[in-house]
């Protein structure tokens, strides 16, 4: 049967209109991520890097601290995270002028880059703080002490080496700067790693193999309930996900260049996973470890302990590996350590952040910094009570355990993906926000400058990084 001809001329009609608006969207879209790409690289980047937070004039400025206009962060949503934004935008229209400004950020990281390997938390450009530290590019200063200590925290140096080996893959290894940097990153993360496979959250340069043994993790005869202010940079550390960080960047690495010592190191901080499990009563995980596989202090309010949040990262970890690896032994610890969790759930349905070594019972700290058991007079800077996700990780372990080898790692994706709806919603949403010079202005205030600060809108390079990432998806669409 055919349809009668008004019909087919009313739906050809709404195909074409929609095609025409869809059109007008692309337009919109594309001339948005220009302006604001341009805006952004010209009037806020210093030497090709970004901070956290801007005052709208652009003249208070902060990362996690105060900074001023010629430093930038490599912690993320610094330089790393405005770059591979950047990326995403070049990847999606082909554009040079994207992997231009994805340039010069991997090159403001070749210049923050520390003669340890890795990155600090910040990359300083003014010519006498230069020289407090042992940049790679630059050349040792004599009789002056020079920072050069490199840092995991906080996925700091991880988010360096991920825009560094994004860009060596798309520029096929032709900007030796950037490669450089992005190899000899990759194999100092090999020469720090302990021989049971972990991590420290800083370094300086390679352990000494014989100071640090292959040990299972077991409680300290005893521990101080006072905060001893031990130097807890070289401890084997889950804190904030640093160890799981890494582990991605191995994997990253090792799809990128083809060397399996890569993945054969994220393997071997799996394997120090399983050794860190707990055994019972508690057999979760702590956040850091001492030489001797004992949970120990870090900061005033960290203590020894069994840890109710880094722990379900290393459950997510630990599938992350055995999906890489269809090595069951990285799954065998999880049942245990969820039948744990579920039992040390608070009445609010969440984990408390520390459990006290073998009775189990929640720490908690008051706002004066002294141990108790008490959840009433808390700290604000720092999350003492986690959600819990456990019955996520309890799906997914369930999926993963019965998926067949061929499945364990999603399929990529192939072709053009078409635009949903949800996404034009989003894109739309994203260009009503943008100003006339291609800023999107929040209220708020900076974190770091104190209640005499007067700014009241911000420039938030989380929210350029998300809304950039959602317009290049949407470009990247059909």
């Amino acid at each position: 049967m055919t349809r009668p001809l008004p019909l087919l001329a009313a739906l050809l009609l709404v195909a074409s209109i929609a095609q025409a608006e869809d059109s007008q969207l692309r337009r919109d879209a594309a001339d948005a991520l220009k302006k604001t790409c341009q805006y952004f690289s010209s009037e806020v980047a210093t030497e090709g890097g970004y901070l956290w937070r801007y005052s709208e004039d652009l003249k208070t400025r902060e990362g996690e601290g105060k900074a001023d206009d010629q430093t930038v962060w490599v912690q993320p949503p610094g330089t790393p995270s405005v770059g591979l934004a950047f990326l995403d935008a070049y990847k999606a229209t082909g554009d040079q002028f994207y992997l231009d400004l994805a340039k010069q950020a991997g090159h403001c990281l070749v210049r923050g880059q520390l003669r340890s390997g890795g990155w600090d938390y910040r990359i300083v450009f003014d010519e006498k703080a230069r020289t407090g530290y042992a940049y790679r590019v630059d050349k040792p200063v004599e009789g002056k002490s020079q920072r050069n200590t490199s840092t995991l925290d906080d996925n700091t140096t991880q988010a360096a080496l991920r825009l560094l080996m994004a860009l060596d893959e798309t520029l096929r290894q032709s900007d030796a700067a950037i490669h450089e940097a992005a190899t000899t990153g990759l194999e100092t993360l090999l020469k720090v790693q302990y021989p049971i496979g972990a991590w420290p959250q800083r370094f300086t340069g390679p352990p000494d193999p014989d100071k640090y043994p292959v040990l299972k993790a077991s409680y300290p005869e005893s521990w101080s309930r006072e905060f001893p202010k031990v130097d807890y940079k070289d401890f084997y550390t889950f804190n904030d996900n640093a160890m799981a960080d890494v582990i991605d960047v191995m994997f990253e690495a090792a799809d990128r260049y083809g060397d399996q010592r890569y993945r054969q190191a994220a393997e071997r901080a799996g394997n120090f996973m399983i050794l860190a499990q707990m055994p019972e009563p508690q057999p979760g995980w702590a956040q850091q470890y001492d030489p001797q596989m004992h949970p120990a202090w870090a900061r005033k309010f960290e203590p020894p302990s069994i840890t109710g949040g880094e722990s379900q990262g290393v459950m997510r970890t630990l599938m992350q590996i055995y999906r890489r690896t269809g090595d069951k032994k990285y799954l065998e610890p999880i049942p245990q350590a969820l039948a744990y969790y579920r039992k040390s759930l608070r009445p609010d349905g969440r984990l408390a952040r520390f459990y006290e070594l073998q009775t189990n019972r929640p720490l908690y700290f008051t706002v004066d910094y002294q141990l108790t058991y008490s959840d009433a007079d808390m700290p604000t800077h720092y999350s003492f009570v986690v959600g819990s996700g456990l019955d996520r990780i309890e799906r997914e372990y369930e999926q993963v355990s019965k998926l067949p080898a061929d499945e364990l790692l999603p399929k990529p994706k192939t072709g053009k993906q078409k635009a949903s709806s949800g996404m034009e919603k989003q894109v739309q949403g994203v260009l009503s926000k943008l100003d006339s010079q291609g800023r999107w202005l929040e209220k708020g205030r900076l974190k770091y400058h104190g209640d005499d600060d007067p700014t009241e809108r911000v420039l938030d390079c989380s929210t350029f990084v998300s809304n950039v990432r959602a317009l290049a998806a949407y470009l990247a669409t059909e």
